[in-house]
This record gives structure tokens, sequence and C-alpha cells, in this order.
């Protein structure tokens, strides 16, 4: 059977609870940072981490093919199984690319090596009055090998879809996985967003979780909460 091994939150501080309800508090300084800054601060009259990345960053398509990156504000837990739900916003930095679309998402998995799965939104898209960006609003990927340029090449549809998120919003985002399968649920809808069912790095797969944000992205998150499973 499966059983709740402990529970991580994060507001603005982040708290870890065993089952002995034991809490310690760690500050913005407890997450590891992937090409990205990590401050404290409001959005929108809710205290909660802002995440962004350096302009020198952002990727210039004309120099190179715009793919997914590894900028994220990650902790080191031991993820396998389980729910991940967090507050997100996203915003556009100043000066952001034409193609900035406020991507902001959530890594899980995440290994020693650097793979890592991730599921993010792009706002903007789901604003669009284009159908076929309307249908990119949310969007996996696995680091390094299944980026969304590939996935979409190989397998169209199967790996995005439209969902109703928008810009300078939060949004309650909710993920749960188990082995190979992850299913994305966005506001407390009972419904489902979105359901990938071969996690690229597969079912045996375990480590941390993160923030991700990709070119012309400042987001915003707030009450991360990590509960994990173990097999007994």
């Amino acid at each position: 059977m499966l059983k709740k091994s402990g529970m991580l939150t994060v507001g603005c501080m982040l708290a870890f609870s065993s089952d002995a309800i034991s809490t310690q508090l760690i500050p913005a300084k407890g997450f590891i940072l992937s090409g990205v800054i990590l401050e404290e601060g409001n959005f929108k009259e809710r205290k909660g981490f802002r995440v962004s990345m350096p302009a020198r960053q952002w990727q210039d398509p004309d120099k190179e093919t715009l793919t997914d990156r590894n900028y994220m504000a990650w902790l080191p837990v031991n993820f396998h199984n389980g729910i991940i739900e967090v507050d997100i916003a996203s915003t556009l930095a100043t000066g952001a690319p034409g193609y900035a679309r406020g991507f902001a998402g959530i890594s899980f998995r995440i290994q020693s090596e650097g793979s890592f799965e991730n599921i993010y939104l792009r706002p903007t898209n789901s604003q669009s009055h284009d159908q076929v960006r309307r249908n990119h609003s949310v969007q996996y990927f696995s680091y390094p090998d299944f980026r969304f340029d590939r996935l979409r090449k190989e397998a169209p549809e199967r790996y995005e879809t439209y969902a109703e998120v928008k810009l300078d919003e939060w949004t309650h985002v909710k993920i749960v996985v188990a082995d190979q399968r992850a299913t994305l649920y966005l506001n407390n809808n009972p419904t489902p967003a979105f359901m990938v069912n071969d996690l690229k790095l597969g079912s045996t797969a375990q480590g941390g979780v993160g923030i991700w944000i990709e070119s012309g992205t400042i987001a915003w998150f707030r009450d991360l909460q990590v509960s994990t499973e173990s097999q007994q």
C-alpha cells in the first residue's frame, strides 16, 4: 500500500513536516539556483518568492534554436511519487523578446546529473486569438533529451494542450505523480487539465522539486507543498 511519508511547504519561507510533526524553517537560500535569481517579495498583495533570469541569458532565435533549458530554483528533496501543489503567477519582464509567453512551471524528479521532468504554462498562448497557439498553453518536457521542439515534431499534440491561464494572475497548480504518469490540475478543478502517461525518465526516477522559468519571464510562487509517498 502507499503511505504518506512527509510534506514540505513553502510560503515565503519553507517548512518541512515529518511524520513526527517536527518543523524547520528555511529561507530563500535553502533553494539551489540554476541560472536564476530568487528573492522574497509581494505580488498582488500576496507574499511569496520572485524568480527571474538575467536578460543576458534570454535565448536569441537568430543565433540558436529556441528550446527548454534548466533555469530554475529547486529543493534537493527525494520526490518519487506524490503530489506537488503551488500558487504560481508569471509576468513578462521589461524588454521581453517577442517569443516570450510567460513560461513558468514545475520541475520534478530533478536528478544529480541534471535531468528532470517538467510541466509548464504559456499564459499568453492561452489568451491568443490564434487557435494553434491556444493549443500550446500547457507543455510537458523531459530534460535533456525530450524538449518541447522534439516532442512537438515526433508526437504532435500529445505533450501539450489548451488550458485557461492568464498572465499577472495567481494560478493554483497541482501535479499528481504516480510512477510513469503525471496529471495536472488547475485552480482546484477536479477535472484534469492535462495528463502525461509516459514520463520519459521512467517510473523509478526520483529527485528534487523546483520552480522553472524561461526567457523573458518573471515568475512568482507561494505555498509550495510537496507530499511524498513510499511503498510499504
